[in-house]
């Protein structure tokens, strides 16, 4: 019986996916990096329409083992991009035989490392790459303003560009000029040969006049010295020095390392947002606090005033009681209307007075500026009829009374007929002119003035309301740098009487928006209902009385300064 000749089994060929393939990477690497993980029967990679590589294609290995080394060594490896505008990608993809392998792919990453870092250095690829800070993360939108939101956000996106492009300008200067100072250090410098471990001596210059270890020449601060050992004789710096090979971390230390710097940077971002949001929460804290504490004090203070009214009407006898509303109410009212009577004629006799105190002093100033106006007059008689006084001069204007102006007319003549037969000799009239003196006012009272005629305009301002909001207002005098200057201080103030001291300025700002658009009364006294009730309509008389007493003002071309109608 014959049995049959036993055949060896050929192992299978195994198709491996290798896709993510970064742009400008050639199939002349990818084969020789696939063929360092095993044999390798071809690999197939599809061209697109422009003539350009896809980034995926197939690899058929000859064996299962080379495709298993395939996938554990290239699965996740970065290659980087050869293409301008391209990216950086990573590949998707126990024995001597891997152990040769990985080798061999780490030196082909190496050299193909090397060749972009060239092609970068000479300009061919230019990459704009650049991190953004994670303290600028938590910008958002919402916590800007809506009317500079878009504004806010474009300039935030162009200073990164130009601070991108600058750090990248930077980079190409150094490695521009990266290989002359690796030029310059090749060469060692140095005036002698220095002993190991021995502290260097003061030698000579190599040139007469020259100083070492300054400038640009070969003894210069940016050259500097070599050193050997005191057993190595004669030979130069650096003969025996063994190329130091920089040890490649794996893939795992790679990705710890960017682990722990996210985790950094997470850190630190959310430690500035704890530092910044920790004050704003401790002052919104103390507000309520404060709130509660208001109301807690009023609640108490309520408490106790019942308990006291209680305990006083517990005890409280209408027919014990000495007072004279209870005793004799008649008397009582009879008293009461005396001293009504006699508050309001003290108050008629007050007001009567200052009356006649302010026409005093209205008489007085007119007589006093009448009479400067006749002296002036007189002195300018004086001098035309010496010949120091031209009638081409510039008036002086005064504000005065009726019967000053009237004795002025009477003198426009006079001045009329001196002009006719002035000096007709254009020398002597130049000399004269020039002998002319200036006019001396003596315009003191002029403030006194001022402040008497605010005093009567505060005074006609009207304490009706309806009077008073009818009234002109004049929005050209009330400005908004008025508002901000003069009227917050009453706002805030006559809040604060109404309602206590305010948690935040919303309703301060209302009021003066509401200013500033030039809106009439009645609507802010039906903005602040909601909140004052029937105080509101007392509030806003006591504002629109000093926006009439500015308005009157303007009219009058006086400055109210710091002046206030109450």
């Amino acid at each position: 019986m014959q049995h049959p000749t036993f055949v060896p089994q050929q192992p299978k060929a195994v198709t491996l996916f290798v896709g993510s393939i970064s742009g400008g990477i050639t199939d002349a690497f990818l084969n020789e990096i696939l063929k360092a993980c095993g044999p390798l029967n071809s690999f197939k990679r599809l061209i697109t329409p422009a003539n350009k590589p896809q980034g995926f294609g197939f690899a058929e290995f000859q064996d299962p083992d080379g495709a298993l080394r395939a996938m554990t060594l290239l699965n996740g490896v970065e290659l980087p991009a050869l293409e301008d505008g391209c990216v950086n990608k990573k590949l998707l993809a126990d024995d001597e035989a891997l152990r040769q392998a990985k080798a061999r792919v780490d030196e082909l990453l190496s050299d193909i490392n090397k060749k972009s870092q060239e092609a970068a250095s000479n300009g061919l690829i230019d990459r704009e790459k650049y991190v953004i800070p994670p303290h600028l993360h938590d910008l958002q939108e919402a916590d800007l303003p809506e009317t500079q939101r878009g504004l806010v956000m474009n300039e935030i996106a162009q200073f990164r560009e130009r601070a991108a492009k600058r750090e990248r300008e930077k980079m190409r200067d150094v490695r521009e000029a990266m290989p002359q100072i690796l030029a310059s250090t090749a060469t060692p410098s140095g005036p002698k040969v220095r002993e190991w471990g021995k502290p260097q001596l003061g030698g000579q210059p190599d040139s007469p006049g020259g100083a070492r270890g300054v400038g640009k020449g070969s003894q210069g601060y940016n050259k500097p010295v070599g050193f050997v050992r005191a057993e190595d004789g004669g030979r130069t710096p650096g003969s025996d020095r063994q190329p130091s090979v920089r040890p490649t971390k794996t893939d795992e230390e790679l990705e710890a390392e960017r682990k722990e710097a996210r985790r950094r940077d997470e850190e630190n971002s959310y430690k500035d947002r704890e530092r910044r949001y920790e004050p704003r929460e401790r002052q919104r804290i103390l507000a309520l606090e404060r709130a509660i504490a208001r109301e807690r004090a009023m609640k108490e203070a309520e408490e106790k005033d019942k308990v006291e009214m209680r305990a006083r009407l517990d005890v409280w006898d209408d027919d014990e009681s000495d007072e004279l509303f209870y005793t004799d109410r008649p008397r009582w009212r009879t008293l009461r209307a005396r001293r009504l009577a006699a508050e309001q004629a003290a108050d008629e006799e007050s007001r009567l007075y200052e009356e006649r105190e302010a026409e005093n002093l209205r008489r007085e100033s007119e007589a006093f500026l009448a009479r400067q106006m006749d002296e002036m007059q007189q002195l300018q008689e004086e001098q035309r009829k010496a010949g120091m006084l031209l009638d081409d001069g510039a008036p002086v204007k005064l504000g005065v009374s009726l019967a000053a102006a009237v004795k002025k007319t009477e003198t426009a003549p006079k001045e009329k007929a001196s002009a006719v037969f002035g000096p007709e000799d254009e020398e002597e009239e130049a000399v004269k002119k020039r002998k002319v003196p200036l006019p001396k006012l003596d315009l003191v009272d002029s403030g006194e003035k001022a402040k008497e005629r605010l005093e009567k305009i505060r005074s006609e301002v009207p304490r009706d309301k309806e009077t008073l909001f009818k009234g002109k207002v004049r929005w050209d005098g009330v400005t908004d740098a008025m508002i901000d200057r003069k009227f917050e201080p009453l706002v805030k103030r006559q809040m604060t009487k109404y309602l206590g001291e305010l948690e935040d300025d919303d309703l301060i700002m209302f009021v003066l928006e509401h200013l500033k658009d030039h809106k009439g009364p009645q609507k802010l006294v039906e903005g602040l209902e909601p909140v004052l009730e029937e105080e509101a309509s007392e509030f806003v008389v006591s504002i629109w009385r000093q926006i009439i007493f500015e308005s009157m003002a303007y009219d009058e071309g006086l400055h109210t300064e710091k002046m206030m109608v109450d």
